[in-house]
């Protein structure tokens, strides 16, 4: 169709020369559009804002993170789980100081990090210098006595690497014995195999906080 004078449509509505079917289209299709263009914006508008102190924790966590394939990877975990863990973590360093580590002896131990994360918040709720009645000590809550069975009598299990290292071979070797049931292995670790009260609690708290 020619323009109008000036090389603008003037009165002229383009729609006119379009087909009813193709006009039809146009009027269901464009507010389904625009509402699609919409919506990512508006998602982004949720994310909550990250300060500058975290950003920075961050930053230093992501560049000593060495369990992670690449710093994308190490960024996504870290951020994801450093945001439930502030509940019981308030300082932003002290934060990615303890994700980093779990996820170190969990990932060596082969463990998913979740699962440590939901065993300690059950524990301990992440105070390393727990120690409960029976004198189960740090994050994991261990026995002394496996210092004679993995380790040495001189370990310090308020140390918070020793302790998880401890926790996570132990939690492992009880996922052996128990076959792969992670429930069962929760209740060895527990020492309360034979109920599952326990499992349930670590297993509910993964479910809603760190999955």
């Amino acid at each position: 169709m020619p323009l109008a004078a000036g090389g603008h449509w003037g009165k002229i509505d383009p729609e006119s020369a379009l087909p009813r079917t193709e006009k039809t289209m146009i009027r269901i299709c464009l507010p389904l559009l625009l509402a699609l263009a919409w919506a990512p914006a508006q998602a982004q508008m949720q994310i909550p804002q990250i300060d500058q102190e975290q950003r920075r924790a961050l930053r230093a966590a992501i560049s000593q993170a060495d369990s992670f394939t690449d710093r994308y990877d190490a960024e996504v975990w870290l951020m994801a789980k450093s945001q439930p863990l502030a509940r019981f973590i308030k300082d932003p360093d002290e934060r990615m100081r303890v994700l980093k580590a779990v996820h170190r002896e969990a990932t060596l131990a082969e463990l998913q990090p979740e699962i440590v994360l939901a065993v300690i918040q059950i524990e301990s709720a992440f105070n390393p210098y727990a120690v409960s009645r029976v004198g189960a000590q740090g994050m994991m809550q261990v026995m002394p006595f496996w210092k004679k069975e993995i380790g040495s009598p001189e370990d310090n299990l308020i140390d918070m690497d020793t302790n998880l290292r401890y926790g996570c071979t132990i939690l492992k070797h009880y996922i052996g014995k128990a076959k792969g049931n992670l429930a069962n292995a929760l209740a060895y670790y527990n020492g309360s195999y034979g109920r599952h009260t326990y499992s349930s609690k670590v297993l509910d708290a993964w479910a809603d906080r760190w999955r």
